[in-house]
């Protein structure tokens, strides 16, 4: 396990347009997941500790944008051979498990995550209506323990997208394991 952190992209930079399939086969487009205000992309996996630490928190804050209009996808670059519990029919394990209600993808070459310039598992990322960047940070201040949290700065930045108000200002990034690149030796 190599830890990472997400880098740091300007906000307004454009949400890069995306066509993968979740692990039934199903098909969808970037542009039709956006929701009417907005869209929360998680570039995530199955067997990281850190992704599997803040799935429920995804799943919650996922929960909490869509009563505002804000849809919600995750997507899963670590297809990779060497690490076979991220491959897709585990996908359907980790959607049962955690009641994933949003759509969750195989990014099978791994584009999208390099369009997205994703770095670890969860890295988060949040558009407006217009597909601007709005924020891409961490979900919140203790990853290891959801009950020692003091500070849900996800659900702060969808609040603040929602009621119109600018970016927050400071957007701590993600941190979690490396995505496993196909084209490195060890992944």
């Amino acid at each position: 396990m190599s830890l990472k952190k997400s880098i740091d992209i300007p906000i307004g930079s454009p949400m890069p347009e995306f066509e993968l399939k979740d692990p039934n086969g199903r098909v969808y487009k970037s542009k039709d997941l956006m929701g009417k205000n907005g869209l929360l992309i998680y570039v995530t996996c199955n067997h990281c500790p850190y992704a599997k630490a803040v799935w429920k928190r995804l799943v919650l804050a996922a929960k909490f944008a869509k009563k505002l209009d804000i849809n919600a996808v995750a997507i899963n670059p670590n297809i990779h051979p060497n690490y076979p519990e991220d491959s897709p029919a585990n996908m359907l394990d980790v959607i049962k498990k955690y009641d994933v209600n949003f759509p969750y993808l195989v990014d099978e070459t791994q584009q999208v995550a390099k369009d997205l310039k994703a770095q670890c598992t969860p890295d988060i990322y949040l558009y407006d209506s217009n597909g601007k960047l709005f924020y891409h940070g961490r979900v919140d201040d203790n990853w290891q323990n959801e009950d020692e949290v003091t500070k849900e700065e996800l659900k702060e930045a969808i609040m603040l997208l929602f009621t119109g108000k600018e970016p927050p200002k400071i957007q701590k990034p993600s941190m979690g394991c490396s995505i496993k690149w196909r084209d490195t030796v060890l992944g």
